[in-house]
């Protein structure tokens, strides 16, 4: 008879890989509402850029992150 061992629900700690996109506005001086806002309004990446006052590529790197990983990529055994 195999055994079947129960480590029960959530015995894993969850944990992040990479920043949250939270923290990387933080990092970058972006509020992090406002960069959402303008996700959702479908704003270009030099409109992004612009409107927070960033460099196109500092605006280019926290949309494709948001797009890849979403606002936390959080990686645990739930």
């Amino acid at each position: 008879m195999d055994e079947i061992k129960d480590y029960g629900q959530g015995s894993f700690p969850p944990w992040s890989r990479i920043p949250s996109l939270k923290e990387m506005t933080a990092e970058a001086g972006v509020d992090f509402d406002q960069f959402i806002l303008l996700l959702q309004l479908g704003y270009t990446t030099g409109q992004i850029a612009q409107n927070l006052q960033i460099s196109e590529n500092t605006a280019m790197s926290l949309k494709e992150h948001f797009f890849k990983y979403g606002i936390s990529s959080v990686i645990g055994g739930d």
